[in-house]
């Protein structure tokens, strides 16, 4: 007897999610479903008929609760990766819905009090770690969710969250729309020292218009390349210009973010101050590692003091290199790529194309997964699922022949597919109440060029660096131990710990052991040589001063923008600021950075962009300790695994840290590993 396949794909839940089944259709029944669902099973939670206890209110609410984030979670990766005007119609008619429960859910005083009684009884203690750390979370989230606020405060608080929810998805859409609505057809002469596959991109998608020339957009693998390699200046310049006003009031008016962020940030303030802080991003560090917007900011202005006398010296080199060597006496932002890709391939006799030739997509993942294979003791194996787009792939994770966990790996750029790089959560591993171990799911998204003329993608050293960066994320979330769904992988990981396994995933992609073994010539099928990789090496570090303070100089923006009320009315004169403080670079006066920053206006970084440079010490010092013992060393692999890993959120970062090193963390590697020691 066969089970009958369920008519609404995000209602089922029996299997793997049922992406190719999906249309805009499924959406508003499934969630009202399930809202109501979720209301109910709270309303049966919070009665006497559920006693105070951790199975008995799990089996009820978060079985409910898990069903609404796994089909709302569907919902919203579909929004970012096939964007269409009726997905998005439908995610916006029902974002609400979503936002509105979730709300209502996190500011429960009844809730709030079940939760405080689990937590005052008398075999609370001896519950077991991960157990009683996700209960300490919840009681803290409830807190921040506004349950301890009364009448009318607690009324605005939800008008707060819903409001926040709907301008950052319009902010999102913005950026999207405001890059995919740029082209540009540009001639043959215009694109003069443009690399052949880049070109061959650029002529197919004209092709396909019925255009002549080559079509040059906004999305990165079209629009950097021209930038590092054009030598057409004047091209370099419009695409600038485009990039850089994108989703501002001096790009297409319909996609300016300005009044967006404004009243974004007035939200958050407001929201601050009905919590009792004095600001948000005192709101913002509450669960992080980070004590106060004073010690970040502390954190971060020293970094910039120790970066700058390298990054002084990098400008003057640049600067002086294009007046000398490219008859530019005045370098403009629009030159900064191409001028440093000219003086890094002078210096050092190579350039990042010629690497690019050696870093096959094929290889690369198949590097990638020796590395992990080796260190933590798994089998990586093709598998099947139905999927979002015919270029994504799906595989499983096994230890031993047992099933540990599954990700999806959408490599390449397109129209309708959000920019940037990223890993999230499909389902995370829980031992159900309802029975049986659910083994946890991860997308993991990038944003390459795809292969042109037969040939497999070719990536930039950097893009390996990412796909490296957001596998260690997905190896967080799919290697975890832990059965505690509020706290297996990356959930319940401090934010500005959680850059830890990727960051630290990202030091493999300079090892010899390691590149000569997920290399292979697209031409020839020769690895990278000795003498190439020598030169990667010694240019490693080229202009790591500048690119440390433009990273602490967005971490800036971000904190004094949340950590200064009235900054809404001052948004621009903040960033100039920031800019004078830090950057030895200054972009012209028509720059506006912010109004496509993501992370922070509509990705879940608000206050929290400095979690990069502060999980970098974290992660440079763990890697440090392969240093030590051997790059692949497999024991220390273990070790890594067990405390990080494996352990997720279930303990304090911190805690995680020094069982794995067994000291706390030194800022000496991050400082040797960026050529600043």
């Amino acid at each position: 007897m066969t089970t009958p396949t369920v008519t609404n794909p995000l209602l089922d839940f029996s299997a793997l999610p049922r992406f190719a089944e999906v249309r805009p259709e499924h959406v508003g029944p499934a969630i009202d479903q399930l809202v109501a669902a979720a209301d109910a099973a709270l309303e049966q939670v919070v009665s006497d008929a559920v006693p105070v206890d951790h199975d008995a209110i799990a089996a009820v609410l978060d079985v409910a609760t898990e069903r609404l984030g796994r089909a709302w979670g569907m919902v919203s990766h579909l929004n970012a990766v096939a964007d269409s005007p009726e997905l998005r119609a439908v995610y916006n008619e029902n974002l609400p819905k979503v936002t509105q429960f979730y709300t209502r859910l996190g500011a429960d005083e009844r809730l709030y009090a079940k939760y405080k009684a689990l937590a005052a009884r008398p075999d609370a203690p001896q519950q077991p770690p991960a157990r009683r750390q996700a209960l300490s979370n919840a009681i803290r989230n409830f807190v921040l969710s506004g349950a301890e606020l009364q009448g009318a405060a607690k009324e605005r608080f939800a008008q707060i969250q819903e409001r926040q929810a709907e301008l950052a998805q319009k902010f999102s859409e913005h950026v999207l729309d405001a890059t995919d609505s740029f082209a540009y057809y540009a001639s043959e002469e215009e694109l003069a020292g443009v690399p052949e596959d880049t070109r061959a991109a650029a002529r197919a998608a004209a092709e396909r218009e019925g255009k002549d020339g080559y079509k040059i957009t906004l999305q990165f693998p079209s629009y950097y390349p021209v930038m590092q390699y054009g030598s057409h200046r004047p091209l370099r310049e419009k695409l600038y210009r485009a990039y850089a006003t994108r989703a501002s009031e001096l790009g297409d008016p319909k996609f300016d973010n300005s009044w967006i962020m404004a009243e974004l940030l007035a939200l958050r303030q407001e929201e601050a101050r009905l919590l009792g802080h004095r600001n948000y991003a005192e709101v913002s560090l509450v669960p992080k590692m980070a004590e106060s917007p004073e010690q970040v900011m502390a954190f971060l202005r020293d970094l910039a003091r120790r970066a700058r006398p390298y990054a002084e010296k990098d400008l003057a080199e640049l600067r002086e290199f294009a007046r000398t060597e490219l008859g530019l006496e005045e370098l403009q932002a629009w030159d900064m790529a191409y001028a440093s890709e000219k003086l890094k391939e002078k210096r050092y006799a190579f350039s990042d194309q010629e690497v690019k030739q050696y870093f096959t997509e094929p290889k690369v993942l198949e590097g990638l997964f020796r590395i992990v294979e080796t260190l933590f003791e798994v089998q990586i194996r093709p598998d099947t699922a139905p999927v979002w787009h015919p270029s994504v792939r799906f595989f499983r994770i096994e230890r031993g022949g047992q099933l540990v966990g599954q990700f999806y790996l959408d490599p390449y750029a397109r129209a309708g597919k959000h920019s940037g790089a990223w890993m999230d959560d499909v389902r995370s591993r829980w031992a159900r109440p309802d029975g049986g171990l659910q083994t946890p799911v991860a997308h993991l998204v990038c944003n390459f060029a795809e292969g042109v003329g037969g040939k497999p993608a070719l990536l930039t050293h950097d893009e390996v660096t990412t796909l490296f960066h957001e596998f260690g994320h997905g190896l967080h979330h799919l290697l975890t131990q832990v059965d505690e769904i509020g706290v297996a992988g990356i959930s319940g990981v401090e934010w500005d710990a959680v850059e830890l396994p990727s960051q630290f995933m990202e030091n493999f992609c300079w090892e010899w052991d390691v590149l000569r073994h997920m290399t292979a010539h697209v031409d020839t099928g020769k690895p990278l040589p000795r003498e190439l990789y020598d030169k990667m090496v010694a240019a490693r570090n080229f202009q790591s001063g500048m690119q440390m303070l433009r990273q602490i100089e967005f971490a800036l923006i971000d904190m004094r923008l949340h950590a200064e009320p009235g900054s809404e009315a001052r948004i621009q004169e903040v960033v100039d600021e920031v800019r004078h403080e830090v950057a030895v670079v200054i972009p012209p006066a028509f720059n506006r950075m912010q109004h496509s920053f993501s992370h922070i206006f509509a990705g879940g970084y608000a206050a929290g962009y400095y979690s990069y440079k502060w999980a970098e010490v974290l992660s440079a010092d763990a890697y440090s300790a392969f240093e030590e013992a051997g790059v692949l060393n497999v024991e220390t692999g273990r070790r890594y695994r067990r405390e990080i890993l494996e352990a997720g959120g279930s303990r304090p970062a911190d805690e995680s840290f020094r069982a794995f090193r067994g000291r706390e963390p030194r800022i000496d590697a991050l400082l040797r590993h960026s050529g600043m020691a």
